[in-house]
């Protein structure tokens, strides 16, 4: 009687077979790896974009979470915060700083020629306008500087006034950090730096940022 014996190779490729065909080999390890760290295909890891406030389950890699000028994938391949539109606190949105092509302003460092000024309170050009102001006459409104603590002072002016982002009475005197003088110049904080042409701030003639201004005011 002749009886058929499977050599060592055959009966490895009849199991192969057999688990394939229970769904067990779907999809090869490198292929389920892929799957499970960027579930949406976007190219950006589902660990950072939760860590950062973005969505696993939504292909958002070409959005601009901070409204900065920086797409989410751009944000991720410079290593730089798509929820912070000044990831280095330099003062400048990182799209500012990625797009003026300037090896004087990077993006992950707030001081990049270590001269101990930020680089948003830098002249790159000369013009008599900080670096960080250049863009507030342009810029959409959508985009325009954050006030964290809403002072009337943006975020990116408080150091030059020596008073906190997050302290919309940095001193605790009672006056809004806005609406001092830290230079004796007649003219409030919140007011020093604002263009003319910058439409973000007005409502109806008056600052935004003055709004407050008037409850102290008695008529003569």
């Amino acid at each position: 009687m002749f009886t058929f014996t499977r050599t060592p190779a055959a009966r490895i490729t009849a199991s192969v077979a057999v688990i394939a065909t229970a769904g067990l080999l779907s999809m090869s390890p490198a292929t389920a790896g892929s799957s499970s760290s960027d579930r949406d295909g976007d190219g950006m890891p589902n660990r950072w974009e939760r860590v950062h406030g973005l969505k696993p389950g939504v292909p958002d890699a070409r959005r601009d979470h901070d409204h900065d000028g920086l797409r989410n994938i751009a944000e991720f391949r410079r290593h730089l915060d798509p929820s912070d539109e000044d990831s280095d606190d330099d003062g400048m949105d990182d799209g500012d700083e990625v797009d003026d092509h300037s090896s004087s302003t990077i993006p992950d460092d707030r001081d990049s020629d270590d001269d101990g000024v930020r680089d948003g309170d830098e002249d790159g050009d000369h013009d008599g306008t900080d670096n960080e102001d250049e863009d507030d006459a342009s810029e959409p409104c959508l985009a325009d500087d954050d006030d964290s603590d809403d002072d009337g002072v943006d975020d990116e002016d408080e150091n030059e006034h020596h008073t906190s982002s997050h302290d919309s009475d940095s001193d605790d005197d009672g006056v809004p950090d806005g609406s001092e003088d830290s230079d004796d110049d007649s003219v409030d904080d919140e007011d020093e730096d604002d263009d003319a042409s910058d439409v973000c701030d007005d409502d109806g003639g008056e600052d935004d940022d003055d709004s407050d201004d008037d409850s102290g005011h008695v008529a003569a």
